[in-house]
Formats: C-alpha cells, structure tokens, sequence
C-alpha cells in the first residue's frame, strides 16, 4: 500500500493545505497590488499581462545569471514598468481605465510570449523553501509543509500594508485620492503623481507574483503559465472589499481550490478531474455573483473606481 492510499482521505485535506499555500502566493501578490491601485482611484485590468511579463522576466533572468532572487526583483521590476505604462495613459485626458487595462492585459501577453520563446527549454534555479515537514514520512506531508519564503512575505506584507492605509499619511492620501478627487486637489496633492505612485507599486507586487508562478510553482516558463490568474485575481480584490488582510484570506480560498484536482488525484480519484480544475473559475463566478447583489454590490469600494469613468 503507498504512503497516499494509507493517508486516505487525510491526504487529500493535507494536500489542499499545502495546494492553499502553494497557489495562493501569487493571487495574493496580485490582489494586494490591485488593492493599492483601486484604493488610488485606478482599476487595471492589466494583471495579467503583468503577471505574464513577471514569469518571464524573472524566469529569463535567473537563467542568464543564475540567481533566483535577482529574478524577483527584475519581474517587479517588469511588472512596474507595465504599471508605470498603464497609469501614464490613464492620466490622459478622456481615457478609460477598462480600455487601457485590457490593451495592456493583450500588449503584456504579447510580448512576453515573444520574447520567452528563448526561455521555454532551459531550467532556472528554484527559489528556495523552508521545510516545516521534515519530521514526517509521508512525502505528502512533507510536500504540503514546504513554505516558500515568498509567502512568508505576502503574509507580512498583507498585515502591513492594511495597518498603513489606516494609518499613515501616504496610506491617507492614497485612500484620498481614491474616495475623492477634488479632494486630494483641496489638499495640494498631485492626483495623477498620487495615482501613478499607486499603480506602479501595485505593479511591482503583480510582477513578483508572476515570479511565483515561473521559479517555484509550478517552476518553469510556458505560455499557459498563469491559466487566468492574474484576472481572478480582480474579482478576489472586489471580494475582499479592497481589505489587504481579506486579500491574504480568499487568496488562501483560492488557492485551495485550485488544489482539490491535484488532491484527488493523490488517492486515486481521476474521474472528473477536469472539472475539479474549473474549481477557481467556478468560484470566481459565484464570488463576482455574491459581490453583484444588491446587499453587497460595491461595499467598500473607493468613489472613484467606477466602469463609467
């Protein structure tokens, strides 16, 4: 009897825990850099050429130098510039912010599946994990307990930056310049510096979540890396009421939803497994279906973010 028919259905819990923690990084990553550029006003529908450019880039550079963190920094560094791209045309006058995130989510794609083409062969260095499971003997357990630091971080920085909108003054600003934006003029502010700020840090977050995707899970460069993520990851956001600590949870939800195929497949349920894949896609439209009603349509939202600006 294998280590995955003997742990039975606990495999499978034990399996979607770790899935949780695994594929969360980079919803998490992605929402609470949208939640940055909403709570400013903006709504870049860009994620997931962001979060494409940020696989690629930081995949292509730890193949080049060897150095997987060096990858991070250089796919947020990608995801910035996309970012930075997307608000400089959004502060234009008469521009929608939908059009623009859509022509990015196309521009981005595009252009990392071009220049990616040389990186689909050749492995990249992983990012290392810490391993909370050594003591056991199950390789399940063992798998489900490997946290890899980038999550460690997404953790810290979802605390962090919910405490930072409350209570600081470029997190008051910000919220500012997404509530009101004669009020943020009142104030001597810049709206569009304080808008672009916004978005080209959320930009950064979204490019290191791309980074996940490419040099730990699932750990390699391919054209259907991210299956969507980068927009679920919108509709996580509008879930989350704009809430850094709610984003670090439904990522969590997302996360293990994604992970109930592979799950089942540890103690050999194959069936159907299609359609235990379309788990996050179902979710996703149940969450935009239960964010839609009329008790909770935009609860939370920032005045400013609206699809007929």
């Amino acid at each position: 009897m294998d280590a995955a028919s003997e742990l039975g259905w606990w495999g499978v819990l034990i399996a979607v825990f770790g899935g949780a923690i695994r594929v969360s990084t980079p919803y998490l990553f992605v929402s609470l850099g949208e939640t940055l550029t909403e709570k400013g006003g903006r709504v870049n529908l860009g994620l997931e050429g962001i979060l494409v450019m940020g696989a690629m880039s930081g995949y292509a550079t730890a193949v080049v130098t060897g150095e997987p963190w060096l990858g991070v920094l250089v796919a947020g560094c990608a995801g910035a510039a996309l970012a930075l791209l997307h608000a400089l045309v959004c502060n234009l006058p008469r521009v929608n912010d939908i059009a623009v995130g859509i022509s990015l989510f196309i521009f981005g794609t595009g252009l990392a599946f071009f220049l990616g083409k040389a990186f689909i062969n050749p492995t990249a260095p992983r990012l290392p994990h810490i391993e909370l499971g050594a003591w056991s003997t199950y390789p399940q357990i063992r798998s489900a307990l490997e946290i890899n630091v980038l999550f460690i971080i997404g953790a810290i920085l979802a605390p962090v930056l919910a405490w930072s909108l409350k209570n600081t003054k470029w997190g008051l600003v910000l919220r500012t310049a997404g509530d009101s934006s004669e009020a943020t003029l009142a104030l001597g502010y810049n709206l569009n510096f304080v808008r672009t700020l916004g978005t080209v840090v959320g930009g950064f977050l979204s490019g290191v979540g791309g980074s996940f995707l490419s040099l730990y899970y699932p750990g390699s460069w391919n054209e259907g890396l991210s299956s969507g993520q980068g927009l679920m990851a919108v509709a996580l956001v509008i879930f989350a009421r704009w809430n850094p600590m709610h984003c670090f949870y439904v990522s969590l939800l997302f996360g293990g939803a994604t992970a109930i195929g592979p799950a089942l497949q540890t103690i050999g349920i194959t069936s159907n497994y299609y359609l235990y894949g379309a788990a996050p896609y179902f979710l996703t439209l149940a969450l935009l279906i239960y964010s839609s009603s009329t008790k909770h349509r935009l609860a939370g939202a920032p005045n400013e973010v609206s699809i007929s600006r």
